[in-house]
């Protein structure tokens, strides 16, 4: 385990009972882009239990954030849920992922879409001023089921925007668009239905998608990430090839049922 840190929960969150966030230390060797994803686990009869799992807290934070599910007799995810401040995890010392700003053509309009806790790299994204720079708004939709999966709603709505560095830029560029699929909710239905019947870009006083303005960056279930990117395509989007080659579209789809 010489290529693992091991780093010390300082905070735990449950959202609900299936939902869970928590913080722990950083160590100085560990940098990261934001987006980027780690290999998260604990120590178990020896040896270590990991799933890979996004980085949702900013690159230059002292600390480190994760958000996670609570998978029913999940081998990580059931002992994960029990932890409490000062036991330690440990965490791959080479963060990678896909979900990089370096590999989008440039554009006018980022959309990050995301599903459940595909949320956690676009919470990194977000709180980058470099993101701010490069688009000139940038639209963020969370899909989940149930109006209480809404992580970090409030973070969103109402602290971010208050941020003493960040708060001029997000209240100008960052759009918040969550949205539900089995609860009465604002805005219902999944990413692919807002995008279908226009609520989309009637809500984000955007144009529809196009390969000319926009870019976007995917993160949730691998069916959620097909439909997806067959609309994207339909409309001339293109994905990123590989790391290092800039598309319309950026996906991460590094992660497995915890």
């Amino acid at each position: 385990m010489s290529s693992l840190l091991r780093e010390t929960v300082s905070s735990i969150h449950h959202w609900n009972e299936e939902l869970f966030t928590f913080r722990t230390s950083r160590s100085s060797a560990l940098r990261f882009h934001s987006g980027h994803f780690v290999m998260l686990g604990l120590e178990v009869e020896g040896r270590p239990l990991m799933r890979a799992y996004s980085i949702a807290s900013p690159h230059y934070a002292e600390h480190l954030e994760f958000l996670s599910i609570k998978v029913p007799n999940g081998p990580l995810t059931s002992r994960l849920k029990d932890i409490r401040a000062g036991d330690e995890v440990l965490i791959s010392s080479k963060p990678v992922g896909t979900l990089l700003i370096d590999d989008l053509l440039p554009g006018e309009h980022l959309y990050l879409f995301s599903s459940g806790t595909g949320l956690a790299p676009f919470m990194s994204i977000i709180q980058d001023p470099t993101i701010y720079e490069r688009f000139r708004k940038i639209v963020l939709v969370h899909s989940v089921r149930r109006v209480s999966d809404l992580a970090y709603a409030r973070f969103l709505m109402n602290d971010l925007p208050q941020d003493g560095f960040l708060g001029d830029m997000v209240r100008a560029q960052l759009l918040y668009l969550p949205t539900v699929t089995r609860e009465s909710f604002h805005t219902t239905g999944r990413i692919t239905t807002l995008m279908d019947n226009g609520t989309l870009a009637r809500v984000s006083g955007l144009p529809e998608l196009n390969a000319a303005t926009d870019r976007v960056m995917l993160c949730g279930s691998a069916s959620m990430l097909a439909d997806l990117t067959q609309r994207l395509e339909a409309r001339g989007l293109q994905g990123s090839p590989q790391i290092g080659q800039a598309g319309h579209f950026v996906i991460e789809k590094a992660f497995a049922q915890r």
